[in-house]
């Protein structure tokens, strides 16, 4: 990891998690931990990632069920790479790097006070591939900046846009599709490529619905499937 990135944990609906390198960061079902989970076969402690070496490194911590990336147990001290999946009973938990320092911003809790976060720092226009950051990561980003602008994705499904004020998503257009439905398929693209651009105007108003309430209904409907 390099002085330009800023490493995080991003796991819907909650909020994004900053992994520090002066301290661990704990992964759980207890309040305290810094990213808790609320599901029943998650460990009070369950896993941690702590910088160390240059890198930031996975540790199960002896939990029930395991720790796993990308399908693969963990054991001993795991070197994370932008695009990780954290598995994690049935929660995913994907690790990020941002180009770009974070802004000296106050912390806040989320609704529960539960996970202390930090607003990164959006820049003005911006690319990348959806392999390293996919497209929730880049929603909650750029809701979080509260950013005006479009974001584009040409990925794996149909090549789409969303357009975004102020944070909120208020369009969304694929080939096949306009409105929220639009807005799921792109959100569930997983490789491709994603670009946005600042304060473009809105074509017009297609979506009622704001970034959580659009992750939300994405991730039932992935859980629909999987069943």
């Amino acid at each position: 990891m390099d002085g330009e990135s800023t490493a995080m944990l991003f796991c819907p609906p909650l909020p994004p998690v900053r992994l520090p390198i002066d301290r661990p960061v704990v992964i759980g079902r207890h309040p305290s931990c810094d990213l808790a989970l609320r599901k029943s076969n998650v460990s009070r402690r369950h896993a941690e990632v702590r910088f160390q070496g240059g890198h930031f490194m996975l540790r199960d911590l002896g939990s029930t069920n395991g720790t796993f990336v990308n399908g693969a147990t963990v054991e001993g001290d795991y070197a994370l790479q932008p695009g990780d999946r954290i598995e994690i009973s049935s929660q995913n938990v994907v690790f990020c790097e941002i180009q770009g320092g974070v802004d000296n911003l106050p912390r806040e809790p989320n609704e529960e006070q539960t996970v202390i976060f930090e607003r990164p720092p959006v820049r003005e226009a911006f690319q990348g591939d959806l392999a390293e950051v996919p497209p929730f990561a880049l929603l909650q980003m750029l809701e979080l900046g509260n950013k005006t602008g479009v974001l584009t994705i040409e990925g794996d499904g149909e090549p789409g846009r969303i357009w975004l004020e102020d944070g909120v998503p208020v369009h969304a257009e694929s080939e096949k599709q306009v409105g929220f439905n639009a807005a799921l398929a792109i959100v569930g693209a997983s490789h491709g490529r994603f670009r946005f651009e600042p304060h473009a105007s809105t074509p017009e108003r297609s979506v009622q619905a704001s970034v959580t309430e659009l992750l939300l209904e994405a991730s039932r409907l992935m859980d629909e499937s999987a069943q």
